[in-house]
C-alpha cells in the first residue's frame, strides 16, 4: 500500500495538507516496517488547494495520506478519489505510517483557530 505524508522539512509530519507541496510516499503493509520510496515536490498548481482535480496528478495511486491539519474541502476531494486522508498529532512520518497500519494512530491536536482558517480558505477556494 502506498501511504503519502505531508513533510515540508522531509523530517516530520506537517499540516495543512491541502496547501502542501512537499510529500514523502512510503511503500508498507501491516507488521512490516515502512520503506520511504519517494519524494515528490508539487509545483503551486498541483498543489491540491489550487488544483482543479482534472487530469493526471502526481500522488495518484497513493491510497492514504497522512498530515497534521486539513480542511474539508480537501478531505472531500481525496473521498471522492477513494483516497483515505487521516490527521494526526503524531509528528514522525515513519511512525505515523506503522501506527495508521496498526490502526493507532494519535489524533490531531485540537486546533480551533486553524480548523477556522481552514474552513475559510476552503470556502472561497473554487475547488470547494
Amino acid at each position: 500500500m502506498k501511504i503519502a505524508v505531508a513533510s515540508s522539512d522531509s523530517l516530520k509530519v506537517t499540516g495543512h495538507a491541502g496547501q502542501a507541496r512537499r510529500w514523502l510516499v512510503f511503500e508498507a503493509e501491516p507488521g512490516q516496517p515502512p520503506v520511504e520510496i519517494e519524494r515528490i515536490e508539487l509545483p503551486k498548481e498541483l498543489v491540491f488547494h489550487h488544483w482543479s482535480g482534472e487530469g493526471a496528478h502526481p500522488l495518484d495511486g497513493i491510497q492514504a495520506v497522512i498530515a497534521q491539519s486539513a480542511g474539508e474541502g480537501f478531505l472531500n476531494r481525496l473521498r471522492q478519489r477513494g483516497v483515505d486522508a487521516v490527521m494526526t498529532a503524531e509528528t514522525d512520518p515513519v511512525k505515523a505510517v506503522a501506527d495508521y497500519l496498526a490502526q493507532s494512530l494519535s489524533p490531531p491536536r485540537p486546533r480551533p483557530i486553524g480548523k477556522l482558517l481552514c474552513k475559510a480558505k476552503d470556502y472561497f477556494s473554487p475547488h470547494r
